[in-house]
């Protein structure tokens, strides 16, 4: 019997996940729960290269995790936990940063933009936070990482330690590669569509989240850019309509082709309000969903209890055997 790819997927806690989370990439991960192996992991230490407030980042971890599940992951078909409750991924951090070198840390762009932004805290946590990315996806021996684009340098330089490692010591890793979705799209900013759709972006207008109201979905569509053109059409040349256009296709199941038909001869402000309305009238099972479970706290505790038990267990398989192949003494 053919094995099960593992896919693994980390994510750090905000207050909450946007539409494009949801198309690009939720979307894509339900569709892979029945042929896959799939982990979520809410990276939790990746956030502390930020001064977090403690109680506030508590309660924004447990709601990025409900989240996941009321967007409709199936705990009992993925292993679904916290990145600390699972040591394992700080001590491999170290072994592997035993084996990258400064310069590959140094050419690391992320770091030089998130530098800049957090110039009264530039820590080295910063600059070895790829080191512990490499170890959240080596220790389950991943296939597959669904990444984006701003992701894909610390993913190379994953697949290189893991090459590393395993020419020095005996195959020990699997070499990841970057999951491409077969089905889903790119979400667009509301107000700069040539960039994605960011739940870090400066301006609050540019990005639909989740956890939304009705009334301020609606006035973000609004004030969505688009053209002069006045024409409802899937073109390169129209980003801002063609992006609306993407969000309704997707949320709907009408191909491209019948959204731009049924909105033949209409102009923009009317098709914004239709996209606005099955923007809410999709979030409206999320949100049902996110209530109920934020009033069972005893089952969000035992979903991610259960998950990090999971992902311990294979994370101690793999790190018996990456400490035998370094010459440790087992415990």
């Amino acid at each position: 019997m053919k094995r099960k790819k593992i896919v693994f997927s980390g994510a750090q806690p905000t207050g909450s996940l946007t539409l494009g989370n949801y198309i690009g990439a939720l979307q894509n991960w339900k569709a892979l729960e029945n042929e896959h192996h799939c982990l979520y992991c809410i990276v939790d230490l990746h956030s502390l290269t930020v001064r977090q407030d403690p109680k506030e980042f508590h309660g924004i971890s447990l709601s990025f995790l409900t989240q996941y599940l009321a967007s409709g992951l199936d705990p009992e078909k993925n292993i679904i936990f916290f990145q600390s409750h699972v040591p394992q991924h700080a001590e491999l951090t170290w072994i592997l940063g035993c084996g990258t070198y400064v310069g590959e840390l140094n050419r690391m762009t992320q770091f030089k933009d998130k530098s800049e932004k957090n110039k009264d805290n530039v820590n080295s946590g910063l600059f070895t936070y790829p080191v512990l990315m490499a170890a959240d996806i080596l220790l389950y021996k991943t296939d597959l990482v669904p990444v984006g684009e701003d992701q894909k340098q610390h993913l190379e330089l994953t697949r290189d330690i893991a090459a590393r490692f395993n020419n020095l010591y005996g195959e020990t890793f699997s070499v990841p590669e970057m999951y491409i979705p077969k089905i889903g799209a790119r979400i667009m900013s509301l107000q700069e569509p040539s960039k994605k759709m960011s739940k870090s972006d400066v301006n609050a207008n540019a990005t639909i989240f989740l956890m939304d109201s009705e009334d301020t979905i609606m006035k973000k569509m609004k004030r969505a850019v688009t053209d002069s053109e006045n024409m409802i059409a899937y073109r390169d040349e129209q980003p801002g309509i063609k992006n609306l256009i993407t969000i309704y296709s997707s949320l709907t199941g009408l191909s491209i082709e019948e959204v731009v038909s049924n909105y033949e001869g209409k102009g923009y402000g009317a098709f914004k309000i239709d996209t606005a309305e099955v923007i809410i009238e999709f979030l409206r099972p999320f949100k049902k969903n996110y209530k109920d479970y934020m009033n069972n706290p005893d089952f969000i505790e035992n979903v991610y209890k259960k998950g990090a038990q999971k992902a311990y267990g294979l994370a101690e398989n793999t790190m018996t055997l990456v400490r035998e192949r370094m010459g440790l003494v087992q415990k």
